[in-house]
């Protein structure tokens, strides 16, 4: 069993910072992948980022290169999402999940489907 819990979302003016912090319990936290996904009022969720258990290796969305990152420490059990240069189109609830069966990334990490723990998300909100 595996425990999410994010942290750091609220209200930002476009061009400014949030930091997401999605803390885990449970199961072995460093080996397994990690990403956050993105669900804005009445759209389907989206990927933003990925990392693998070791945090050596990320994946994006292009709508977010070179404005987020996604970082971790295994050591307090934790991920991070630096978002800069936020525009209102990031506005969404941001979610942390877990795929404890994958340490790796690979052309399936983009998909919500095959995560299976998942954090109850933070509202970013960025006006313009």
């Amino acid at each position: 069993q595996v425990q999410l819990a994010e942290s750091g979302g609220g209200l930002v003016q476009a061009g400014g910072s949030l930091r997401l912090s999605c803390a885990g319990s449970g199961r072995t936290f460093s080996s397994y992948a990690m990403a956050w996904f993105r669900q804005a009022a009445g759209k389907e969720r989206e990927f933003v980022a990925a990392i693998n258990f070791s945090g050596a290796r990320t994946y994006y969305v292009d709508s977010v290169k070179g404005r987020f990152t996604i970082s971790r420490d295994n050591a307090k059990n934790a991920v991070y999402l630096q978002m800069n240069s936020l525009k209102p189109e990031d506005t969404a609830v941001y979610y942390c999940a877990a795929r404890t069966n994958q340490p790796y990334l690979d052309s399936t990490s983009y998909y919500s489907y095959e995560y299976d723990y998942w954090g109850q998300g933070t509202q970013v909100t960025v006006s313009s």
